[in-house]
């Protein structure tokens, strides 16, 4: 299903991913905050699959927006996406990420070509995102057996009532497995975004500043 809004996003996002957007900068915080420290989560575990669509063209906008297919979280949050995945392992599945640590820009960018009656879907960069702090992730399941995606009640990034944790369409079985995904991950301190099955914070999110750091850097810092 292509979710794209506009064909003239295109451009748009040609401009961000030529680095132009990093310009900005991100809302003022009152602190203080943990120092951040970001774990790329493929190095903890090795197991966990990378699916990060927003370096692909296969997202809501139809264009990448980042250079490297990366996840980061801090660590905190990255051990305990370990552990849920460790424990999803044993039933027969193991966890897809799609998207965490975003850099500000992406979340003002997203923000920005998004039309108003589908905002909710997006975080307002005047807040940030939880995505921003290094504490959300967006996640799925594969089957360890056949090794594909599971089928949930909707695509990621759908932006309609079939993405909220509690709709009752879909099939039983795709029901069943979002059910899963939400009691492995809340098991370990992540709690849902309703109106997004795939989408979980980390208890702590607030304790980290938001930040704007391409993911570049982030790989060169460490």
């Amino acid at each position: 299903m292509k979710r794209v809004f506009l064909g003239s996003i295109f451009l748009v996002a040609s401009l961000f991913i030529a680095g132009c957007s990093y310009e900005q900068k991100p809302p003022k915080e009152e602190g203080p905050f943990l120092k951040s420290d970001l774990v790329e989560l493929k190095e903890l575990d090795p197991t966990l699959r990378l699916d990060i669509r927003y370096a692909t063209t296969n997202n809501f906008i139809g264009r990448p927006v980042y250079r490297v297919a990366c996840a980061f979280l801090q660590r905190p949050a990255a051990k305990a996406l370990v552990r849920a995945n460790k424990a999803l392992r044993e039933k027969g599945y193991g966890l897809v990420i799609y998207d965490s640590y975003r850099p500000w820009s992406v979340t003002k960018f997203f923000w920005d070509i998004t039309p108003e009656d589908k905002k909710q879907f997006v975080a307002d960069p005047n807040k940030g995102s939880f995505h921003n702090r290094g504490c959300a992730v967006d996640v799925s399941l594969f089957d360890l057996k056949t090794e594909k995606e599971v089928m949930m009640p909707c695509e990621f990034d759908e932006f309609s009532e079939r993405s909220h944790i509690n709709y009752q369409g879909g099939t039983v079985g795709s029901r069943h497995l979002r059910d899963l995904l939400r009691t492995a991950m809340e098991a370990e301190g992540f709690i849902i975004y309703k109106s997004e099955w795939w989408h979980y914070n980390y208890k702590d999110c607030y304790k980290y500043p938001i930040l704007n750091i391409p993911f570049e850097e982030v790989m060169k810092s460490r």
